[in-house]
């Protein structure tokens, strides 16, 4: 049997989904108190699992900023726990990180093994869980980075698109952040491909093929949202730079991660795939 912690968020969803006749437990805050080491610990006792996948994360990148300590403690903190009651019991543990580790001033798609310097909060707490799990001396772990995840499930990028555009006639995006969209469905599937695998390898980036600006994704989703009726109105769409967007967090100008040998689908496939499912 698996266990995955979390429950309700964008990947465990799609983790429900698709994990075919599978026996999986999944752990969400009410199961598991994952700011307890001791709890991690006498809840994960309690079963026997070939498997931990971890999706629980702390994600609002600019409230970040502001709530630096609870950003660490779910995403470095109970990442080390985890770790090191896997390493402890032999257990292979799978962990989903994220684009933000990297500064983004480099102009070629970031690989599994170039440096790491995270220029927001929650890039630093993300990688601060990478560490914890390196550290833990424990061989049997994958971390997957992914970038501009998205899903039928949950609050995303596409779902706040396709509800503003419905609503508003003009859009300001920004038009000079670049990365790879990524359908959760596909990370999901991509998941429980390696969950059985023996050790390969420690670090994969994880997106679906091509990349685009925010300007770029946002104009795919209004063309795909009209041709499959879900938008009706008549948007126009300006592509704004970073610096007249001001936000919190500093995000990377170019996060692009090299693509893995499993990825199958555009970017706009995906989107396809996902606005298709929204719509039934």
């Amino acid at each position: 049997m698996y266990i995955v912690i979390g429950k309700s968020g964008q990947l465990a969803s799609e983790l429900k989904a698709t994990m075919d006749k599978k026996n999986v437990v999944f752990l969400g805050r009410n199961e598991i108190n994952l700011f307890s080491n001791q709890d991690i610990i006498n809840t994960l006792s309690q079963y026997n699992p070939k498997a931990i996948i971890n999706s629980a994360a702390y994600t609002n990148v600019d409230e970040a900023e502001s709530n630096k300590i609870a950003a660490f403690a779910l995403n470095e903190k109970a990442v080390k726990f985890l770790a090191n009651f896997c390493a402890d019991k032999d257990i292979r543990f799978i962990h989903t990180s994220t684009d933000f580790v990297f500064d983004g001033s480099q102009s070629r798609p970031y690989e599994a093994d170039d440096s790491v310097n995270p220029i927001n909060v929650y890039g630093l707490s993300k990688l601060g869980g990478e560490i914890a799990i390196r550290n833990s001396n424990f061989k049997n772990y994958s971390i997957i980075r992914t970038s501009w995840l998205y899903s039928v499930y949950g609050k995303n990028f596409v779902k706040t698109m396709l509800n503003l555009m419905a609503s508003k006639n003009i859009l300001n995006i920004v038009d000079d952040q670049i990365g790879r969209p990524t359908n959760a469905r596909g990370l999901a599937k991509f998941i429980w491909s390696i969950v059985d695998e023996p050790f390969v390898e420690n670090i994969y980036h994880w997106s679906d093929l091509g990349k685009a600006s925010w300007f770029e994704f946002a104009n795919e989703i209004y063309s795909q949202g009209q041709n499959l009726g879900l938008i009706n109105n008549n948007v126009t769409i300006n592509g704004i730079s970073t610096s007249a967007y001001p936000t919190a967090a500093i995000r990377p100008k170019y996060s692009v991660l090299s693509v893995c040998s499993k990825s199958e689908k555009t970017w706009q496939e995906s989107l396809q795939d996902m606005l298709i499912e929204l719509n039934k």
